[in-house]
């Protein structure tokens, strides 16, 4: 088990007949007039995944941000071995767990700044519940071929490289958070996964970002967003793969810090 760090609290959800813990930190200055941004992990990530994102990036722009461990990562409730997630599991995210967690620590239309799996999860989100906007890191809205060659190299490298012990720095249950994903993303069903008709409902402002080296999927991606939600930003970050926010921080954040900045909390 790693250590529970300090300043990092837990809270108690309802999930399936039964309880499970969400660990979360809150960094950045504390506000009250405005909303603060919620930084959802991709499908490996967790709260120390992120390193020193989060706490830079709202020290930077004057913003209070919630960061936390989805369930099954970092000290979160891992999942047991015999749970398989269904292919909607990032609907059931944003639509049954963001909620119960939102209303558990007294959170009301936050920011969302997600990156990957985080990403998808937090347009789905914005798509049914009240957000004040969303950055959308490297998104994903639908299966591509590239995706699924670099979620096969990584199952390979769990396998037989030190993968699995560079995920337990970061995760209680390392193969908890590494299968729960690998295995969903790996279904035969995945492949039809697609929610670009999902997000259609998303009226607060978003930004698409994603690096134009992205190993886990093509520009088409955040082009695809763009289709459906005509008024979205979109960033595209030269020299730089699916992670933005370790290829190019300083990049990501002044933009993104800019594009919160321009909508006042109402």
């Amino acid at each position: 088990m790693i250590a529970r760090a300090p300043g990092r609290e837990f809270a108690r959800l309802p999930w399936h007949g039964r309880e499970i813990e969400l660990e979360y930190e809150w960094v950045g200055a504390p506000r009250t007039d405005a909303p603060p941004v919620v930084f959802l992990h991709e499908g490996l990530g967790s709260i120390s995944m992120w390193k020193d994102f989060p706490r830079e990036f709202c020290a930077a722009h004057g913003l209070s941000g919630f960061v936390f461990s989805r369930y099954g990562y970092g000290n979160s409730s891992p999942k047991p071995p015999d749970e398989r997630w269904a292919t909607d599991f990032m609907h059931e995210q944003a639509n049954a767990v963001l909620p119960a967690l939102f209303a558990a620590v007294g959170i009301e239309r936050p920011w969302l700044f997600g990156h990957s799996d985080g990403a998808s999860i937090a347009l789905l989100h914005a798509a049914g519940h009240p957000a004040s906007g969303v950055i959308a890191v490297a998104p994903h809205l639908f299966v591509e071929e590239v995706s699924i060659r670099s979620i096969e190299r990584a199952r390979d490298a769990f396998e037989s490289s030190d993968l699995r012990a560079r995920l337990a720095r970061h995760h209680a249950d390392p193969d908890s958070a590494f299968r729960g994903w690998n295995d969903a993303w790996l279904s035969p069903t995945f492949r039809r996964w697609n929610i670009e008709a999902g997000i259609e409902r998303i009226a607060c402002p978003v930004l698409a970002v994603q690096g134009e080296n992205d190993e886990y999927g093509t520009l088409e991606q955040i082009h695809a967003i763009a289709r459906r939600l005509p008024k979205t930003r979109l960033l595209v970050i030269p020299e730089c793969g699916h992670s933005p926010h370790r290829d190019q921080p300083a990049l990501l954040a002044r933009e993104a810090g800019r594009f919160i900045l321009e909508f006042p909390p109402s």
